[in-house]
């Protein structure tokens, strides 16, 4: 119980902070330019400044509520051993490896001698380096350039854009091929998660370290920088964590009790608290109130057709997946709540608001209809149900109409899904004996169908340069896709050799 009570002791909330009802956009307006509401891109990290923010006192803790970090006492505190993932095989990867543009209409000043290097790969590559490397996890998403695997021994490489240190090396150099992270080389890493421009990672007795850009509180160390170049601890001494995921600037680890904390950018309502974090600083100017350390998620909500709210009680989490700026989770009884940007039917909630708490996705809240597994892609959701089923909600192409609720992937009936993953507009999907993909154009070969063949696809398709070989893990990037390729049977390692190796350029 000491748990529940440190966290939601009411906390001096600073006067300016102004709390939305339940029910949606409440608190400051946003201050637009045009009428309709845009996400930030990769394209605009320029753009958004956050350098006032940054210039008060760059690393130091901001003087925010009086929350103070979650703490639990060692008698109290369990004592646990996860367990790596325990898939092996071989790493492939296809899609756009020119790291330093992905999601940019150009590379920035800084990045210049990068340029040229990396090319689209339209198949499936293995990578040269790692021809001997059993690869048991592979880690990247929907807002991110740069990538992550375990070993089966549990050790943490790293590779691609790296310009805030989310790559953990203690520099901001970039990476053409996976690196081990030696400042984790102590540690037994069981999962990770991408952000845009950071990465959380998770050790096996629960203890989650984080590294890379910082501005919003999202590496939840308890103040605002504008990187750190190395793993650090987050600000958190509670039950051990048991999951981690990311955002495009926020973050969501959950412990073994299932209790949910979220930590960075609140701008959509995106961690869970009630609030958008907005105020207005001086000169008009809108400023975010981001949580800097680990915050738990206090309160699940369903909302009925004529717009009552009631609390959801005994929602224990089992798993949490993050979109740009939405979060889904996972409970024990196999309900889907949803919450953060409304934008496109992301939420799965037939309407287009925000939410600033996690509400009841309704669908799979019936006996035999609850969810297994969930997925995020950049603004879309996936669930796949107990009874096998995969279902799908938002947009992967804006310029089409979105879902506005979860509907059934008509193309997938039947087929046993084991492992999905969704980048900026792409999905790709393990199933069966085979791996199946598409995307809208454009695409940069993340769907894996090979040189001269089509780029795009807008109905599911199976990936035949995958023909025969089993796919044990499915992962996307923002445009690029990286796979876990079995090698247990001499047909299937005959059948890696086979496929072209892709030894990147380097300078």
């Amino acid at each position: 119980m000491h748990l529940i009570h440190i966290i939601s002791s009411p906390s001096k909330k600073m006067p300016r902070r102004k709390v939305t009802d339940i029910s949606g956009n409440g608190g400051v307006k946003k201050k637009r330019v045009s009428g309709k509401r845009k996400e930030r891109d990769f394209s605009s990290d320029d753009e958004f400044d956050f350098e006032q923010e940054n210039n008060k006192n760059p690393g130091k803790p901001a003087a925010k509520s009086g929350l103070q970090p979650v703490t639990v006492a060692d008698d109290v505190k369990e004592k646990i051993k996860l367990e790596c993932p325990k898939v092996k095989g071989q790493l492939l990867i296809f899609g756009a490896t020119n790291w330093d543009l992905i999601g940019r209409k150009e590379v920035p000043k800084q990045q210049a001698a990068f340029r040229n290097l990396g090319q689209n790969l339209w198949g499936p590559h293995r990578y040269g380096c790692l021809n001997d490397v059993q690869v048991s996890c592979v880690v990247s998403g929907p807002c991110a350039a740069h990538s992550l695997l375990m070993t089966t021994e549990g050790k943490l490489w790293s590779w691609g854009r790296n310009d805030k240190g989310q790559l953990g090396h203690g520099d901001t150099k970039r990476l053409e091929a996976p690196k081990l992270i030696e400042a984790l080389g102590d540690h037994v890493i069981v999962a990770a998660a991408c952000g845009r421009n950071h990465t959380l990672a998770l050790t096996e007795d629960g203890t989650a370290y984080s590294f890379g850009e910082n501005k919003l509180g999202q590496l939840g160390q308890g103040n605002q920088t504008d990187a750190v170049l190395s793993p650090a601890p987050i600000s958190y001494n509670g039950q051990p964590l048991v999951k981690v995921a990311c955002g495009a600037e926020f973050s969501m680890v959950v412990d073994c009790k299932g209790n949910l904390y979220s930590f960075g950018c609140p701008e959509y309502g995106q961690l869970g608290h009630n609030s958008d974090g907005r105020f207005i600083a001086r000169a008009q100017r809108i400023e975010f109130d981001c949580e800097l350390i680990p915050r738990r998620v206090a309160i699940f909500i369903e909302k009925s057709k004529d717009g009552q709210i009631m609390p959801v009680p005994n929602v224990v989490v089992r798993d949490v997946a993050c979109g740009a700026n939405h979060t889904l989770v996972l409970d024990s009884q196999k309900r889907v709540f949803s919450w953060g940007f409304g934008g496109y039917g992301r939420l799965g909630h037939t309407e287009q608001k925000d939410e600033m708490v996690p509400r009841l996705v309704k669908l799979f809240d019936f006996p035999g209809r609850g969810a297994s597994q969930i997925y995020t892609g950049y603004q879309c959701s996936f669930a796949v149900s107990e009874m096998g089923g995969l279902f799908f909600w938002g947009a992967t192409n804006t310029s089409r109409e979105s879902t506005m609720y979860p509907k059934t992937v008509q193309d997938l009936c039947g087929w046993k899904i084991r492992s999905l993953a969704c980048g900026k507009s792409s999905i790709i999907i393990a199933a069966d004996e085979s791996t199946i993909s598409w995307g809208p154009s454009p695409t940069f070969g993340e769907l894996g169908y090979g040189d001269n063949k089509p780029k795009s696809s807008t109905t599911a398709q199976e990936v035949k340069t995958l023909d025969g070989i089993y796919i044990e893990q499915v992962v996307m990037g923002y445009s690029h896709s990286l796979v876990i390729a079995r090698q247990d049977a001499q047909q299937e390692q005959e059948k890696l050799k086979k496929l072209p190796e892709y030894n990147p350029r380097t300078i």
